[in-house]
């Protein structure tokens, strides 16, 4: 079966993230999961190359209308948790719903601000990023922040446009998480037109 070509399916990504404006909460779903993007996100194959363990805390920053946040519950398990983090309403109310319906006890959701994650200290083993972090303003402070949330021998993934008006360059990411306390460990290049990157914090 023939790929979507990428190009197409981040234009669309663009052209119904502009949605985002209009206050319609189904909208805004469509924008983070427009028609194709499975094939284009490769979230299954996301997912097994963080190696999650059944049982671990996981953090979905920016997890929009939940596309990573559910399959990471399933991940985890039971015994797990995942915490479902964004600062816009609607997709808030969308996911407590889609939460409560789905009876996902391994679930939390959390209003972050602008500036702060939210999670509790010393709370997760991985937290994850996708086409997020071009979104965050002041990268150097809030990661650096972010570091007290992390369970020792925790990782920050962030997958993140590689080209495009939404785009920030792996070697910037690289450079800004150095600044804030983290070591570069890995990254997956299986995601055409994204990066894939892997940090832990410094010693």
């Amino acid at each position: 079966m023939t790929r979507p070509r990428p190009q197409a399916a981040f234009a669309l990504l663009a052209l119904l993230s502009l949605s985002l404006a209009s206050g319609c909460g189904a909208l805004k779903r469509l924008a983070y999961a427009p028609p194709g993007r499975d094939a284009v996100q490769q979230p299954e194959r996301v997912v097994a190359a963080l190696a999650i363990a059944p049982g671990a805390r996981v953090a979905d920053l920016g997890a929009g209308g939940g596309y990573f946040t559910f399959r990471f519950a399933d991940a985890v398990g039971p015994d797990g948790r995942v915490y479902a983090i964004d600062i816009d309403p609607d997709m808030l109310a969308y996911l407590r719903d889609r939460v409560r319906d789905e009876k996902r006890a391994n679930i939390e959701v959390i209003e972050a601000a602008p500036n702060d994650s939210k999670l509790p200290a010393a709370s997760v083993e991985l937290v994850f990023l996708c086409n997020t972090y071009h979104h965050l303003a002041d990268r150097v402070a809030y990661f650096a922040a972010l570091r007290t949330r992390l369970r020792p021998g925790g990782r920050v993934a962030i997958v993140e446009y590689a080209s495009g008006d939404h785009a920030t360059s792996p070697e910037l990411i690289r450079a800004e998480l150095a600044q804030a306390g983290y070591t570069f460990s890995a990254q997956q290049s299986f995601l055409d037109g994204q990066s894939f990157q892997i940090f832990t914090p410094s010693r």
